[in-house]
Formats: C-alpha cells, structure tokens, sequence
C-alpha cells in the first residue's frame, strides 16, 4: 500500500458491533471541491482513487472528477466498476468472444488461460422468455429435439409432465416449479401454460445452458445465476445488489456496469450503474477499466449524469425509484441516481438479513455518501437543476412508435385519430377518413368479434420496467380484481400475458390474492424474462391476422415495458403504446385505444350499468396497505436460498472440463467467431479504396433496423440458412442464437421497416451494383466480399438510435462494412462502431448525400492516414470525380488504437501477445 498515490487517505473503519474495515477515507483530501461533489461522482471519485495504478487510472483522473466541472466538456477518465453484469442475450456472445478469443491465443502459443474477466462477472441465464403457450391459444410446436441427434427429447429430470399426464389425479410439488409458490409452498394460480414455456426453454437452450455451463466452469472470476431461476434485473435488485462492496483488503461502494440497458435500475438503490450493452465488455473484463468520457460530458442530455434531490425524494419509495431510475435510457441520461438516504436502509431491513447494514451505514457517513435531508450545509453544486413538482405529475402512455412520445391518457383517443390522419412517419399512419371508420367481423372460437383501428390485440405486463415495483403490479392486480367484480371481461382473442421478473412478483400477487383475478382477465403467469417487448410473443390467431390484412387495419399492442418500435412485437401491429401495469389492464378490458378514460365507459357491469376507469381504480391506500403486508423480507430471503440452490436441470447439465471450449461444427448456436481469423501481432491500417455503398439510407435509422431481434422471419437470409437442418418450428430467436455469428450476421438489416433508398421501397432487400439484381442485404454483402470488395453505408441524422445493441456493429463487421458516413450518430452506437473497427465518418456542418449530390451507386475512396488523430477531417473521393470531407468520429486516443486494431476484440487480444 505504501506505493499506492493515495495511500495516505487508507484509513480504519472501528465499532465494538463488527469487525475493522479498511478504507479509503475521501475526506482526508481535505479538498472543499469534495464536499461540493454531487453523490454520483462521489462514487466515481472513490473508485479512481482506489483503483489508481498509473497505468489504466492516473493521478490526474482523480483531478479531473474533483474539478468535473471546468474538465467536463474536455477531460476523460477511466471508471473501474465494482461488478460487471451480463444477461444471457448479451452474455452468450461476450463469451463466445472470450471462448474464441482462448483459441486464437492459444494457436500463438500463449496459455488460453490468461484470458479471464479481471472485474467480477455475474452472468444470469434467465433474461429472455419465447412464448409457446399463453391463455388466447396454446400453440402445437414439435416435440423439441436434441440437434445433434434428431431425436425426441424427455422432459429433463426433475421437470415435471404436462398437467393431466398424470392418472394419479393430483398434482406433486418438484424442485423448482411454480405449480406451487417457491417460497412458503402455497398453490399458484397458473396452470400449466408457465411450467411448457419454461420446459420448451430449458430443452430448446440446451446447447446454449451447456455453454454457460463450460464458462462457469472455465473461466475464473465469474459468478453464472441457473436458469429457471429469474430475469437479469430483479436478480440485480432482489440478490447481487450489495451497496458497499468488499474485496482486495477494503470495503467500497458497489457499482455495476451491465450488457443491459434496464442495468440503471440499480440507480434508485444508491448504486451507481449503466448498461452499455456493447463490445466494450472486453476492455472491463482484461482490464477492469473502461472509457466514460462521455459520461462527464454535459453538452446536451446525451450521456448525462442525473442526481435527484429535495423534499419530493423522501416520499418515493425505494420502488417507485427503482422504477425512475430505470427509464434514464428513454430521457437519454446515463444514470438516474438517487443516492442512500433512511428510506434506502429501511428498504433493506425489510428485505434483506446479509446486508451488514451497521457497517453500510457508517461507511457511507464515514466518507459522505450518505444523503441527509435535514443537513442543508454540505448542498452538492450541480451543473443544472431542474425543478419538478411531483403532484403536477398526470398519466401518460407513450407511443404508437417510439417512447419518447408520450400522450396524457385523457388526450388518448384525440391523439389516435390524429395518428391516423397524419402522414407516415414517427406518429403518422396516413390513413383515409372514409377508411378511419372500417371494421372487420371475424370468427374466434365459434363467435363473431370486430376490429377497428385501435382495436388492441396485444396487451402484456411484461418484466423489464415495472415488475421492480410492487405498488404498480399490486395495482394491475387490484384493478383487476375490481374489474372482475363489476363482470367485466377482457376479450378473448387479444394476446395478454403476465411475465413477471421474478418468483418475488408472483409470490406478492398470489399472496395477495389477486392473481387469480388477472388469470380471469388472460393475464396469467407464461414465464420470467423479456417476451412480447422484443418479439418473443405468441403468434395472434390467424383470423385476427387475416382481419387487420383485410383491413389495412392499425391494431394496437399495449405493454408496460420500455420498447415498441413499429412492428417490434408483431409485424402485424403497427400501433404499439408503454403503459403502466394497470392500464395495460384498462386497455385491455376496454379493447381499443381510441378511447378517453376519462369520461367513457371500458364496459357495463352485470346489472347493465356502465363501468368507468375510476369506478375500479385501487386507491393509494388500498395498495399501500396490500404492500406493506405483503412485502415481506421472508421473499427475499427465500429468493436468495432458491437461487443458491439451483435447479435440477442445470445442476445435472453436463459440460466440458477443458481450458479450450469443444466447438461442435453442426451446432447452429454455438459457433467460434471469425473476429480473430489472421490475428497478427502488428495490425496498421489500411485505406478504404473503391467501395460501393451496401445501404443508402434517411434519417432516425435505429438498432431496430440494424440488428437482429425477435422470431425469425422464414424467408429471411437466417431461416434459409437455418432450414437445411431445422424446421421453422425450430427457428428459435435471434436472441437464442446470438451466439451464431453465421445466423447474427444473415439477420443483420433484415428488418421489414428498412428503407433503403437504392431500391426505394421499405424491406430487407438491397441493390448488388455490379450487377443490377435486388438482393437480400445478407446476400449483397456477401457477394461483394467474395469479389474483395469493401463496403460502406451511406446516412442522414442519428444513425444508430434506439436501444444499444453490440450485432449493430458487429453485423455490418461481419458483412464487410469498413465505414459509416453519416450526418450524425447516436453516441453509444457511434462508441460500437469504433469497438469493431468500423470508422463513424460525419458530413461537414450543412452537407448530406443530397447537398453533395451522392446518388449512392459510385464507389467510395477514404485515405487513412498512418497518423490519425481524434477528429481528424479525412477526404472521400468518389468514381464520379467528386471530392468531400468528413470528420472521423474518434473522440480520443483510445478510439483510435481500437481502430487501429481492427475493434477492440483485437485489441485485447494483440495485447497478450505482446
């Protein structure tokens, strides 16, 4: 410690109630700029001291967060979190990287063994959930086959047999089935619709668990959460979250960066956390050190550091900022934070008994993270404060494209119809007046229903947003209860689907008696993870389908997560709004969303009589008192036993006992990456000559566009690929076989909202030059590079927006894309382009394709210097004679040297070689 910069701040936590603690006291800095700091940086600040080594975090990283606010628009520093979390979705290629990574290493002669995550790891299998099986109609999919041998798969030990298999006429409880709750073993009110989603899962991720399995096993410092178990974020919530951190001889607050945007939701417990959802992962794990420049930048609300304050927090419970802080992605901050205050340490006296809350509690005053609305002396400087009056606060949804638009609920049905009217585009669905009026009749189930536009075929309360919070679920589940009372009914071919975060949510709502209630209503239990928001959904029934083709319908979905970009959830469903649990409840009841709330009946009661929104709305002291009996810390406690325990199926999952992972060349989920093919020790750059554009295209083209994401489409680049061994039925997702990068990449720019402009229609398809053919995009790119051929992409605004996601950068690598010029680009997605290799390339101020008069079938010449430098202006020549210049979005030197490298996979792994 004597030759550590700030051994001098080494200080000793001591009571008679625990054992001595060593620290790192900031308060001996005696710096005045401390004592001004807002929390968040406070933990950024601890973290730079502490990890301080001269090499990855220096000296002057420590000054710049001290001075933040003089360095903001100018310095970078490095952040070494506490933890990293990875969910399955993200997690499978991040170690199939890792995996990959061992064996290109190890052909040079270096021991695969040295490759290992140097920050802890949590990687939790749970996280995304196909649904097979839901209440509007059980699906018939095959019987699940074991790949490698075409045969017919048992039911795995320990899981049980459909119900009614049985003739002893009685259910038994199994280890890890919800038949009967996990906690104190009460009857659950689902019935086998959960138990198939989740054995259809099990058996169909089977490679993928064995893979998982090898990393538990192969890899040191990394913790694997079993499947079956719970859906990354409340994992984070209900059981990794520790507040303050022990490890290496000192205690520290705990930070976490996740491959998950939902990752800030950590925030509303006063723990400082993001997800970057990227290939940056590798830098965190070989280095334990990552870039965040762009989280001390304040020129604009991209990136932000958001830290709340004032009487208003004191009354919003641990939940509700939960709920907050996990929507920071939508407003474009990167953390909402909430520091540790009374309501934080009486929310884990009630849920949890191994939290040491003495020492968290004196840790945090010791250093001055611990946030006391009574003393007004210490006051944190902001950079900008921003007032908000918590009763002026009224409902909102959000939609039908994209979150950021919101609409106040009593505005719903007016702003629909303003939809209809307006021409296509982010709200606009250009539909006629003498069409607004349509309705279709058709059949479901031997009756006769009919649809309108509006009409909502989709309604799900889903894990991702709100399950943190009981208040909001408790309320669905009341709302319902009241609705059923009044003889209210949800119609029965709209898709609803309850899936909730964890074993905690449905114990509160089956423990409050409400769940059976909102099984009534179709909202029963399928399963935990992320469905409807990113495609998993069950197919809508054909007649409802083949209704809103008829019609040219708008048919809405209405969920309570954070995602629904156009034809996200179902290609058929244009109109997808965020709601709260509860309205997702009203909206279903109602059947449509061109409806005002306020003053409209959702239906009549038994007795005839019209039934209004506020006639069965739960009150707050109705779901206060339901919440504070119901949520109790034996469910935690609970929670953290059945997760240490395990399940059955994974604890006899077999697995390789190897250093090497066994690839298998006939699976299609599991494949080794080409990202390592040629590794050589000096890498330098080379210019880009004679490119022909693969994609031209407008403004606004988000990841959705981008990366691949839900079912796979059966004529797409993937199921043609997939079909000479699989049956459609046995597709699975993108997000099953992420870790295929031959299946990833087919499903890169597959998406049917594309609008390419070389062939001037909206599709998956683009122009193959040389030849004149419209080509799948997969198929194009894929001809150019066998005639050695680069590849660039032509652009307007925000290139990249939406959810961050690695395959945007990693699919167009992959295809041969070597640059992107755009007119702007969502930041996170430009920081993905630079981690694989792929040089983001803005227009002058002023210019675009159309000023510079790019038609978009010329080929492209980029000089790259030996010596590039951070925004850098380069010249792009074209095969027509024109000449322009762009900007290279390198934002430092680090951007550079992973470009230089080819992405930081390369990177990385040049630097074992040397």
């Amino acid at each position: 410690c004597t030759e550590h910069p700030f051994c001098h701040l080494i200080d000793t936590l001591r009571s008679e109630q625990y054992e001595e603690r060593r620290y790192f006291n900031l308060q001996k800095l005696s710096d005045v700029r401390y004592e001004k700091l807002p929390f968040c940086m406070r933990v950024l600040l601890e973290s730079a001291i502490r990890k301080c080594d001269g090499l990855y975090i220096k000296t002057d990283d420590v000054s710049s967060i001290l001075d933040w606010q003089t360095q903001q628009n100018q310095a970078e520093v490095a952040f070494s979190p506490a933890r990293v979390l990875l969910q399955d979705f993200t997690g499978i290629p991040a170690m199939v990287d890792l995996a990959a990574m061992r064996d290109a290493l190890a052909k040079q002669g270096v021991d695969p063994n040295l490759v290992n995550p140097r920050c802890p790891t949590d990687l939790i299998v749970d996280h995304s959930l196909q649904i097979d099986y839901s209440k509007c109609a059980i699906q018939s999919p095959p019987t699940p086959t074991d790949e490698s041998h075409g045969a017919a798969v048992r039911s795995p030990a320990g899981r049980p047999s459909p119900r009614g298999s049985s003739s002893s006429g009685h259910s038994v409880q199994i280890e890890n089935t919800p038949l009967l709750c996990p906690f104190h073993l009460q009857p659950v009110s689902e019935p086998e619709t959960m138990i198939r989603n989740q054995e259809m899962e099990l058996i169909r991720n089977k490679e993928r668990l064995q893979f998982f399995k090898w990393c538990s096993k192969a890899f040191k410092n990394i913790n694997v959460v079993p499947p079956d178990i719970n859906a990354v974020h409340q994992v984070n919530l209900e059981y990794l979250c520790q507040v303050v951190q022990e490890g290496e001889g000192f205690i520290y607050p705990d930070s976490v960066v996740g491959t998950d945007s939902h990752t800030t939701m950590i925030n509303g417990l006063g723990i400082l956390g993001w997800g970057k959802h990227d290939v940056s992962y590798c830098v965190i794990f070989v280095s334990s050190a990552v870039n965040s420049n762009d989280h001390l930048r304040q020129a604009g609300i991209g990136g932000k550091f958001v830290e709340f304050f004032g009487p208003g927090v004191q009354q919003l419970s641990t939940p509700d900022r939960t709920t907050i802080a996990n929507m920071c992605p939508e407003y474009n901050a990167t953390v909402s934070f909430f520091p540790v205050d009374d309501v934080t340490l009486q929310h884990f006296k009630n849920t949890s008994t191994d939290h040491p809350l003495v020492v968290l509690e004196d840790y945090l005053k010791a250093i001055k993270l611990f946030r006391s609305y009574g003393d007004q002396s210490d006051e944190p400087q902001y950079s900008e404060v921003i007032e908000m009056n918590l009763s002026s606060i009224v409902p909102h949804v959000s939609g039908p494209k994209r979150p950021q638009d919101r609409v106040a609920v009593t505005c719903m049905k007016e702003d629909f119809i303003n939809c209809l009217n307006e021409k296509v585009g982010f709200k606009g669905f250009h539909i006629s007046k003498e069409k607004q009026a349509t309705q279709v009749p058709f059949l479901h189930k031997g009756a006769e229903y009919n649809l309108a536009h509006g009409s909502v075929v989709i309604a799900a309360v889903i894990s991702c947003t709100n399950n943190c919070n009981p208040s909001v679920m408790l309320a669905a589940g009341l709302l319902a209860k009241k609705a059923v009372e009044a003889g209210l009914t949800v119609k029965p071919y709209i898709r609803t689907n309850l899936v909730p975060g964890s074993g905690t949510v449905t114990h509160y709502l089956n423990t409050s008696g409400v769940l059976p209630y909102l099984r009534k209503l179709g909202f029963e239990v399928v399963g935990y993870g992320c469905a409807t928001c990113v495609g998993n959904t069950a197919p809508l029934p054909e007649s409802v389908v083949d209704a809103i083709k008829q019609g040219d319908l708008v048919a809405c979905g209405v969920l309570s997560g954070n995602r629904h970009l156009e034809g996200r959830l179902c290609d058929c469903v244009r109109a997808n709004y965020l709601a709260s649990p509860p309205l997702v409840v009203a909206y279903a009841i109602a059947g449509t969303v061109s409806i005002n709330l306020e003053t409209e009946p959702l239906g009549v009661n038994l007795e005839g009589k019209d039934v209004y929104l506020r006639d069965i709305w739960p009150s707050k002291e109705e779901v206060n008192h339901t919440e504070e009996n119901i949520v109790i810390a034996s469910m935690f406690k609970e929670l953290r036993s059945r997760m240490e325990k395990g399940s059955t199926f994974w604890n006899r999952l077999e697995s390789a006992e190897s250093a090497l992972f066994p690839w298998d060349p006939k699976s299609t989920y599991i494949r080794c990456p080409s990202f390592f093919s040629k590794l050589v020790k000096v890498c330098t750059p080379q210019s880009i000559e004679g490119a022909y554009p693969l994609l031209f295209l407008g403004d606004k083209v988000t990841t959705d566009h981008i990366s691949p994401a839900g079912s796979i489409a059966r004529v797409s680049a993937a199921a043609k690929y997939l079909q000479s061994n699989l049956t459609p039925r046995e597709f699975n997702s993108y997000g099953a076989r992420r870790g295929n990068d031959d299946v990833m990449t087919r499903g890169t720019f597959a998406s049917i909202k594309l609008q390419n402009r070389l062939i001037g229609k909206t599709g998956p398809k683009t122009l193959h030059i040389p030849s004149g053919q419209m080509l799948d995009v997969f198929e194009a790119a894929e001809r150019y590079q066998r005639d050695g051929v680069p590849l660039i992409i032509l652009a307007g605004k925000e290139y990249g927006s939406g959810s961050s996601r690695d395959w945007a950068a990693k699919g167009p690598y992959l295809m041969g894309v070597r640059a992107v010029i755009a007119e702007s680009f969502e930041k996170i997605h430009r920081n993905h382009l630079v981690g694989m290799g792929i040089a983001p390339l803005q227009f002058l101020p002023g210019q675009n394709a159309d000023s510079l008069e790019l038609y978009g079938k010329e080929r492209f010449t980029i000089n790259l210097p030996q010596e590039l430098t951070p925004r850098q202006q380069l010249t792009v020549k074209t095969s027509t004679g024109k000449s322009f210049s762009v900007t290279a979005l390198f934002e430092n030197d680090m951007d550079v040297a992973f470009f230089r490298h080819g992405g930081i996979l390369k990177y990385v792994a040049r630097s074992l070689l040397l």
